[in-house]
């Protein structure tokens, strides 16, 4: 995505930069156009609209450009997809239990 941010100098620019640098989901930022006006932002999961918000808080006016999908490189190697791992959990035998009723002349509660 491309957002276009009012700055007047290079502190703004990388303020604006370390605002951008910090949302979460951005992999790279940088300064595009003749004047260096312009940040294009590269990430996954990466929400515009707080962008935008953020820099208009803390450097001036921002205005969002352009947002598209990056091209992403498939290097990935021919992968199969192997079944899940079957794990074979062995029980051991629980011995029986056995109850005896004795009611004789002396009862007693063990």
């Amino acid at each position: 995505m491309v957002v276009k941010v009012t700055m007047k100098g290079e502190k703004s620019r990388s303020k604006a930069l370390k605002i951008v640098v910090g949302l979460s989901g951005v992999e790279s930022a940088s300064l595009k156009g003749d004047d260096k006006s312009q940040i294009e932002v590269t990430g996954d999961g990466v929400d515009a609209v707080k962008l935008t918000r953020l820099l208009r808080k803390g450097v001036g006016y921002a205005e969002l450009v352009s947002v598209s999908a990056a091209d992403k490189k498939d290097d990935k190697k021919d992968e199969t997809k192997l079944p899940p791992p079957f794990y074979y959990y062995q029980c051991q035998p629980v011995p029986p239990y056995g109850y005896v009723e004795n009611y004789g002349p002396s009862c007693s509660i063990l």
